[in-house]
């Protein structure tokens, strides 16, 4: 008999369960999230938060949004990454980053509506999970999830509570694993990895310094330091990172992985933060101190029936390109609304099958890329000459060559400058952030050509209204107040969304026929002069592929389901037909 039941239960509390629980909640969906721990995360572990995931708080609503400017590094001290031999000493390079470059920073400004920044993971979880608690979420801390079981009606897991060692079992009609990289839901559901565990060993060290006077004048979220003699195990190098401007840093220092992970102690700690800014008096308050490990290991499917895994239990990655909190949190924006349509009845479980048609594509990518941006480090350092052994003196020659007046030098320098650049894959890689296209049954194409990229897709997101893309951000106005809204803005939610013009009114009756045969709440934008919403700059007929009288059916995740270029003879059995089979009814 079970102690405790709701309709899904989220196994984890971190950016993917607590956003899952946010929107499921805000979808008026009842469900449980549970954390094995007393509270929330006690390390800023992730904390680059791109354009896409922005979009996320800002459908929650924009005082979640806003809450997280608040807290958040704004993205013009996120800066340029240095390279350096030390905070204190000698600079190697730099390069523009995270949107901050102008050819960056103005197609980021065209592609939303929103900001990056970087918010440490102690601030986006509680901000998430009070969200979430808020809206309706049963939460459970110091609850521990032991083992589930499904059956054709639902999922009884079996928990412990940590605090009395009582046992709990919550049935639920879904379950998803939101529970990190050593997911027990996804063993437990025997989903398949590729890839492998451990393949490098790190370790952080949290502490409290004031360093302005060392990066003041060049803000960077990131400071790498490369020195003779210091260890390269782990991401590669020594990695001072702001945590807040400018006296909370966290340092990633790499160790051995085939030898036992160090004890980092007090004085262990001190050393490397000395080191790694140059100050042999440096004073610092060691706030924490923990060893972790370097993934390269992802689900290829990423469900099983009732059960669902997400987050770092999907793709277990290193911090490379920031991409770990942000793509966990986009994983719960495609879950939520498949999830809340399917319990409402409004969606056959068929739909819920999307999921991992459209997310584990993205999870191989992710990792990937995560993995693939550690080996781009190689020509910084053979630029250096810091590969191929650990002479010290001959590493400092090296490296002190790149100063003299010789071809030889010259060419170093010119090499040093390309890998430093070439970093871009990394730390400017906005295509990979925002270019991700769903390709299943959840999106119909009626046979239109997927548009190809005619810039890197990895470094320039790329808008279009093909079907399963994202839909583009222009602003649109207010034909009244004259008040100005984003395309994102006007859709989302937890509805679907068609956009026409002029000429296309009858897709609006279409929609309310339609949507009462379903139940869905079909908001319905004419866009066109004298009508409410207004294309004054012309921005939007020329970013819809579409003409006047044609549509744009968009998710409720802000991806476009379907498009007509025209009028249909039936409009209502159109989109009848498009929606049974998005919905799989």
């Amino acid at each position: 008999m079970a102690h405790i039941e709701t309709d899904v239960l989220i196994i984890g509390t971190g950016p993917a369960g607590s956003a899952t629980a946010a929107l499921l909640s805000s979808y008026g969906i009842a469900n449980m999230a549970i954390n094995r721990y007393r509270w929330l995360a006690n390390t800023p572990r992730a904390h680059i938060t791109n354009q896409r995931t922005m979009e996320v708080l800002r459908d929650l609503g924009r005082e979640v949004e806003d809450e997280a400017y608040l807290f958040a590094t704004h993205q013009d001290l996120m800066g340029e990454n240095i390279f350096c031999e030390s905070l204190a000493g000698e600079e190697i390079g730099r390069m523009k980053s995270w949107g901050n470059h102008p050819l960056s920073k103005a197609e980021h400004l065209l592609s939303s509506p929103t900001m990056m920044n970087d918010l440490p993971q102690t601030f986006m979880e509680p901000l998430l999970f009070k969200t979430a608690c808020s809206r309706g979420t049963q939460a459970r801390m110091s609850t521990e999830y032991v083992s589930h079981v499904q059956d054709r009606d639902g999922v009884t897991t079996t928990c412990r509570d940590r605090l009395s060692g009582e046992t709990v079992t919550i049935r639920s009609k879904y379950l998803v694993g939101a529970d990190g990289g050593n997911s027990l839901v996804a063993e437990h559901a025997g989903l398949p990895f590729e890839g492998q565990m451990g393949v490098g060993g790190s370790m952080n060290i949290l502490f409290r310094a004031d360093l302005s006077k060392y990066v003041a004048h060049r803000p960077s979220v990131l400071y790498w330091v490369m020195q003779p003699g210091a260890d390269v195990g782990g991401i590669g190098m020594g990695l001072v990172r702001m945590v807040r401007p400018w006296n909370e840093w966290l340092i990633v220092w790499g160790y051995d992985i085939s030898q036992p992970a160090p004890e980092v102690t007090p004085e262990f700690a001190t050393g490397v933060a000395r080191q790694l800014v140059g100050d042999p008096e440096l004073e610092i308050e060691l706030l924490s101190a923990n060893t972790w490990t370097v993934n390269n290991m992802y689900a290829t499917h990423m469900q099983k029936d009732r059960v669902f895994i997400m987050g770092d239990a999907a793709h277990r990655h290193p911090p490379s390109n920031g991409l770990g909190s942000n793509t966990s949190i986009q994983d719960s924006f495609n879950l939520a609304w498949k999830l809340a349509a399917v319990l409402k009845g409004q969606a056959g479980p068929g739909l819920l099958d999307s999921y991992s048609v459209e997310r584990a594509p993205v999870a191989k990518q992710i990792v990937t890329r995560a993995n693939q941006s550690i080996g781009e480090f190689g020509p910084i350092f053979e630029a250096l000459g810091m590969t191929g052994g650990t002479d010290i003196d001959k590493i400092r020659a090296s490296m002190d060559a790149r100063c003299d007046a010789t071809p030889a030098a010259e060419a170093q320098r010119e090499a040093l400058r390309e890998a430093i650049a070439f970093k871009k894959y990394e730390f400017d890689a906005h295509g990979v952030e925002m270019n991700q296209r769903y390709r299943s049954d959840a999106v119909v194409t009626d046979g239109q050509i997927e548009p190809a990229f005619d810039l890197d897709a990895e470094l320039h997101y790329q808008p279009t209204t093909w079907p399963g893309a994202r839909i583009p951000h222009v602003w649109l106005f207010d034909g009244v107040t004259g008040d100005k809204h984003s395309t994102l803005d006007l859709c989302g939610k937890g509805r679907f969304t068609l956009f026409t013009g002029i000429g296309g009114e009858a897709w609006e009756a279409a929609a309310a026929e339609v949507g009462a045969e379903t139940g869905l709440d079909i908001r319905v934008h004419v866009i066109g002069p004298r009508r409410k919403i207004v294309d004054h700059s012309g921005d939007w007929a020329r970013a819809r592929d579409i003409r006047d009288s044609g549509c744009i059916l968009v998710r409720p995740d802000q991806h476009v389901a379907w498009r007509a270029e025209a009028m249909s003879d039936q409009p209502a059995a159109e989109l009848r037909r498009v929606l049974t089979k998005i919905l799989a009814r």
